[in-house]
């Protein structure tokens, strides 16, 4: 593996980097997140901005990590791991494949159980409809798109302004937040439309 060429890649949907291992609840996070989305690699020993660190104890590290697979992680998740050396230093790669049985739930400092996914470089809190995303994902068998008028509404309102948020399709189709979820649901499994996660909402464009 050329470990240089990886890290310039950055930090992305399937790629973290960690300098170090400092809590159980963290790693519990980024594991779950790279489970519930396409799977992905934790570099340890490799700093933020992609500087080769290396790792101190990889004993300690790969303790660390197993322990917030199996302990923190619900259900239990199950890393691989490689060990590249560069320039005598020891990097830790973690590899999290992407779950068939997800939803995965990492437990926070406040012992609750939350579903996490990877969104971009950052292991963000799923909502209800990115949960159910994630449910449904794993069975697409039953998956039928019937274009309404709900649909052809949320469609026409993307093709004018771009985007939608829950509460803007709710109101448009004047319909509940459930039947408005399960609507948009079904259309990004379907992968007609793509949502989009920041810290302060969140939206959904035409794919």
């Amino acid at each position: 593996m050329n470990l240089r060429k990886l890290i310039l890649q950055g930090e992305g949907a399937t790629l973290d980097f960690k300098k170090t291992i400092t809590s159980n609840e963290k790693i519990a996070k980024s594991l779950v997140a790279f489970a519930n989305n396409k799977g992905g690699k934790l570099l340890i020993g490799v700093a933020d901005d992609g500087t080769i660190k290396g790792v101190k104890s990889e004993d300690e590290e790969r303790y660390m990590i197993t322990k917030s697979a199996h302990q923190f992680c619900r259900p239990a998740i199950e890393p691989e791991f490689e060990e590249v050396y560069v320039d005598d230093k020891l990097v830790l790669i973690v590899n999290i494949a992407a779950s068939e049985t997800k939803p995965h739930y990492a437990l926070d400092e406040n012992k609750k159980w939350w579903v996490y996914y990877r969104v971009n470089d950052k292991s963000i809190l799923a909502s209800k409809i990115l949960v159910d995303v994630i449910k449904k994902g794993n069975d697409r068998s039953d998956n039928i798109i019937s274009y309404t008028e709900q649909e052809k509404k949320l469609f026409e309102y993307l093709n004018e302004q771009g985007r939608i948020t829950l509460k803007q399709f709710s109101k448009l189709t004047r319909s509940s937040y459930r039947q408005a979820q399960k609507i948009l649901v079904s259309l990004i499994i379907s992968g007609v439309i793509r949502p989009h996660t920041t810290e302060k909402e969140e939206y959904y464009t035409a794919c």
